[in-house]
């Protein structure tokens, strides 16, 4: 198969992202204690947009002391019950005028979060806002719908076993999908009682400061929802040390998540959840459906979002008796995509979130270069003359498994290409990561599928199919991608609550 032309570029918008900035809701102090209010230090950060390297806004830069301001904000909400002592009807009121809220302004916050991180705005809307609102109204409809039990016991007692709230939950929400994300962690915990910190990543704070405003309109109480843009090592360590955090639920890499692991064991071995990266296979059996469907969905699982997506199907394993075909469709495809301005709505393919990612991202292109993998299309950077971070969707071929492309999560429009002969093979070859966030088997026989999706370790496999989801159904991984409670379903308000158990002698 030979090299192939790079991915067709979208139209460059004309308009400065600060220009486009100043017709949009941009907020950016933190918001504690019900209010927007700058950091106790003064200090401001820029928030650069991806598509042109422009800032649009400096924003709040909260540390150590704002954390303490906002987690003593949330511990006056929950001990004195102004939210975790309403009626779960009343939550679940507000929780529905806040969803109310965000769709109302619905086209605001997509354009906000394309502008903050380089999504094209289309995504944004179709599935970011999408999701925010199925998630916003799932969870307030379980807010009164969620019964305790009474245990089996003897007639000598009476034994009852609730939930309670945790408290004060923090929250470190990641930059790839900061609203969306950050609000399958915020709409349980609230359904259920708890008060919130809430670090957006320093990439990505617009929505979620724009989000609290609306939840106050909505009639949320001061302190229950605090909001604290800030960089890692200073706010984030501060949340996770925190003596007052009862919980801390965390999306991202591993590396921080080793941290957070760390300040809880420093601090108040406060409960822990994280979810974590991915490395998943899309694995292609010799009896898969339609080649043409295969390419779309692997193609698609790839570059999505512009590949900085955990769960990206960013390894094809594939059966070598299909291996050519779908290869060169899949190829096809991912020229097909629209790479360009992240607010035009024909975009596919936007900009990597900042400079630094985009040279990261690069580097893992140069090393698989190094360990002897195929280029078959895109490699390289794209469109530097708009001052924007762009790369073209990449594909590699004969990507050995011990190799950094097979191993390490790139976050970025990168695909490494995987062939087996053997189905143990291909098994192994699908497992053979530290991560299990999510895996897909293709194949028309029903018998393999059982049999392959029960072998594959992955906390999601899809059959037929790559990435699909609902607000019903858990999200979350084995090994290297996370433990501590998935996000999604119902099972979700379990981690942010206590069990109880009441024993009574009667």
């Amino acid at each position: 198969m030979s090299t192939v032309a790079s991915t067709p570029a979208g139209t460059i918008s004309r308009t400065p992202s600060d220009e486009v900035a100043a017709g949009l809701p941009v907020r950016t102090d933190l918001w504690v204690d019900g209010g927007f209010r700058p950091a106790v230090s003064g200090r401001r950060f820029d928030r650069v947009a991806p598509r042109d390297g422009r800032v649009v806004a400096a924003v709040a830069e909260g540390d150590v002391a704002d954390v303490d301001l906002a987690v003593a904000a949330a511990r006056r909400a929950f001990e004195d019950g102004r939210w975790c002592d309403l009626h779960p009807r009343e939550r679940r009121a507000t929780l529905l005028r806040l969803a109310d809220l965000v769709e109302r302004d619905a086209d605001d916050l997509a354009r906000l979060e394309s502008l903050d991180v380089g999504k094209p705005v289309s995504h944004a809307k179709a599935v970011d806002i999408r999701v925010t609102l199925q998630t916003l109204r799932f969870y307030a409809e379980a807010a009164d719908k969620s019964y305790d039990a009474v245990a089996p016991t003897g007639p000598a007692v009476h034994a009852t076993i609730t939930r309670e709230p945790l408290g004060v939950v923090g929250a470190v929400v990641p930059w790839n999908f900061p609203l969306m994300m950050a609000v399958w962690k915020i709409a349980p915990a609230l359904a259920v009682g708890n008060s919130m910190v809430v670090k957006p990543a320093e990439q990505s704070p617009l929505t979620l400061l724009r989000f609290a405003e609306l939840a106050a309109e909505a009639g949320l109480p001061d302190g229950v929802l605090n909001v604290v843009p800030g960089f890692g090592p200073t706010a984030g360590a501060a949340l996770g040390r925190h003596m007052d955090v009862d919980a801390l639920t965390f999306t991202g890499s591993g590396q921080v998540g080793r941290l957070f692991l760390n300040y809880a064991a420093e601090s108040n071995i406060k409960e822990v959840s994280l979810e974590l990266g991915g490395k998943s296979p899309q694995l292609v059996l010799a009896d898969a459906p339609d080649t043409a469907a295969v390419a779309k969905a692997v193609a698609v699982g790839v570059f999505f979002n512009q590949g900085e997506v955990c769960s990206a199907g960013s390894r094809l394993v594939v059966h070598r008796s299909r291996k050519d075909e779908l290869v060169e469709a899949v190829v096809a495809a991912s020229q097909r995509l629209r790479l360009g301005d992240p607010l035009d709505p024909k975009t596919f393919v936007g900009a990597l979130v900042e400079a630094e990612h985009l040279e990261r991202v690069l580097g893992h292109i140069g090393a698989a270069h190094e360990d002897g993998a195929r280029l078959l299309t895109g490699g390289g950077q794209v469109l530097a003359e708009t001052g924007g971070y762009y790369v073209e969707p990449t594909v590699f071929d004969d990507v050995a498994a011990g190799s950094r492309l097979a191993q390490q999560e790139v976050f970025g429009p990168v695909l490494a290409v995987q062939t087996f002969d053997d189905l143990d093979e291909g098994i192994a070859l699908a497992n053979g990561t530290d991560y299990g966030l999510g895996a897909s088997v293709w194949t028309k026989d029903l018998s393999s599928a059982h049999r392959v999706s029960r072998r594959l370790r992955a906390g999601t496999v899809w059959v037929n199919c790559y990435d699909e989801s609902d607000i019903t159904v858990p999200f979350g991984g084995y090994g290297q991608s996370g433990f501590g409670g998935h996000d999604k379903g119902l099972a979700a308000m379990d981690k942010y609550t206590h069990t109880k158990t009441t024993w009574m002698a009667l």
